[in-house]
């Protein structure tokens, strides 16, 4: 996301445009799928001195206005994104961890009707598919990638 962009973005939230917070938004307009730490150290290379907290805190203003995206693939640390609102799913790579965004199977929110709701009213469905990405089944031999 260019800076911009990011501006508007973040007073149309309502939120105060910081050097910091433009930053985290243009490392994720570069690089979807980031985990915090690889993010503030992105952060650092533009701005210089930025702990670790103050990027922890600006992503979890941005995820609460929807600006930003969590996924949390188990066993992995915390990914975020800025593809938000379109509900769509992501592809795990057993092997690299390479996470990769696929469209919706139906295309409108939830993309997924439960069997039983108990009532609620849902509005999103998570889903993460896992596998081996191209480079990985490339790699691995027949008897790894039956496994």
């Amino acid at each position: 996301m260019d800076t911009g962009a990011a501006t508007v973005a973040l007073r149309g939230a309502g939120l105060r445009v910081t050097a910091p917070r433009l930053a985290v938004l243009g490392t994720l307009g570069n690089h979807a799928h980031l985990t915090a730490d690889a993010i503030a150290t992105s952060v650092r290379d533009r701005l210089g001195a930025v702990s670790t907290q103050a990027v922890y805190d600006n992503l979890e203003v941005l995820l609460v206005v929807g600006l930003v995206r969590r996924i949390e693939p188990a066993g992995s640390p915390a990914r975020f994104e800025l593809r938000v609102g379109d509900n769509h799913h992501h592809l795990v790579c057993r092997g690299c961890g390479l996470v990769v965004d696929t469209d919706c199977a139906v295309g409108d929110a939830p993309c997924l009707t439960p069997a039983d709701d108990g009532g609620f009213t849902i509005d999103e469905a998570e889903v993460i598919f896992w596998g081996l990405c191209p480079a990985c089944s490339a790699a691995a031999t027949p008897a790894a990638a039956s496994a």
